[in-house]
């Protein structure tokens, strides 16, 4: 009697995983976003094939029963418009998974996260509001500023924490691991998104050593508009500047409007003078069109114009060159 029995078992635990990796899921995902584009530096003009945060990625989860998962998720950045790979701040020559590369346990607890990640007060403010081309390529926000990646702590080594939704809100807290043995210091970020209906309310801060943000947002729908608005308060010490740039304000506005496969967009966002850089201050504003031939695939087009003080580089990198672009593209999400 005991083979029976011995078979009984193994079959028992044979189809026990069996139905445990049949509860698995693994998913490639990506967009390919490219424009072609008339942009001007100061008074220099030229015409450029730009890549516009075109990504592909791998994710999946594991159901391990009694409410708990694991997860994963893989993202590389590649250059659309030439083929080589790029990271997510910084560029490279071969394909990486510096965009995003964490593993996770969530449950009715939330979810615990290891590993590199954009942070989440980014998500809850500047990337909610841009909205028009998902805030990629020369029309991006020019004037967010964020200590964590300034400060070269980037979205790496983090330890993150997700909450359940609570009455519509989510919370998102994580620190950054420095990893020196002397000197430096941990990042930490701190975001939270409630939902109510049509509006959407979100804040996120973020601080390393003492360079820090805090911003607040708020998006609301009503009929066939949308309508938000970010405000950002910074305090920099020495990420700008090695004696530091001070304190600033930054805000931005946008607004759209849908019509069927249309969608009609508008920002401006303003960047206030930093208090220990004369001159200083930028204004950047966006008109947008995108048709949508389907979910996943748009053609759009936006003229943008970052204005630049005496004193302020935003997007050329050279002081008081102001910057602009008239643009044509295609995106296809997959």
């Amino acid at each position: 009697m005991q083979k029976p029995s011995r078979l009984l078992l193994a079959t028992l635990a044979l189809l026990g995983t069996s139905a445990v990796f049949a509860q698995s899921s693994v998913t490639l995902y990506g967009r390919v976003n490219t424009s072609v584009e008339r942009q001007k530096v100061g008074g220099t003009s030229n015409t450029v094939m730009q890549n516009n945060s075109s990504r592909f990625g791998f994710k999946g989860t594991e159901d391990l029963g009694g409410g708990l998962k694991a997860g994963f998720q893989l993202e590389s950045g590649f250059n659309s418009d030439t083929g080589t790979g790029s990271g997510w701040t910084h560029p490279t020559t071969g394909m990486t998974f510096a965009r995003q590369s964490e593993v996770n346990l969530s449950g009715g607890f939330g979810m615990i996260r290891l590993g590199n990640f954009t942070p989440e007060s980014y998500y809850a403010t500047a990337d909610y509001v841009s909205m028009h081309n998902h805030d990629t390529g020369t029309s991006s926000d020019a004037l967010y500023y964020d200590p964590v990646w300034f400060g070269g702590l980037s979205t790496t080594n983090k330890i993150g924490y997700r909450s359940p939704s609570l009455g519509g809100l989510t919370i998102d807290a994580s620190v950054n691991l420095h990893e020196q043995t002397t000197g430096g210091k941990n990042g930490y970020d701190l975001a939270a998104n409630y939902n109510i209906g049509a509006l959407n309310l979100g804040a996120g801060y973020s601080q390393v050593d003492s360079n820090r943000q805090l911003g607040l947002r708020a998006l609301y729908t009503f009929g066939q508009f949308v309508v938000g608005g970010y405000y950002q308060r910074n305090k920099d010490d020495n990420q700008l500047l090695a004696t530091g740039a001070g304190n600033r304000n930054n805000f931005r506005l946008a607004g759209a409007y849908m019509m069927g496969a249309s969608e009609f967009h508008v920002n401006v966002g303003r960047a206030g003078k930093w208090s220990d850089i004369a001159d200083s201050s930028a204004t950047q504003w966006t008109l947008g069109y995108n048709y949508n031939f389907s979910k996943r695939t748009k053609v759009y087009a936006f003229y943008t114009k970052v204005d630049n003080k005496a004193g302020a580089t935003y997007m050329t990198g050279a002081a008081g060159q102001d910057f602009s672009s008239l643009a044509l593209g295609v995106r296809h999400n997959f």
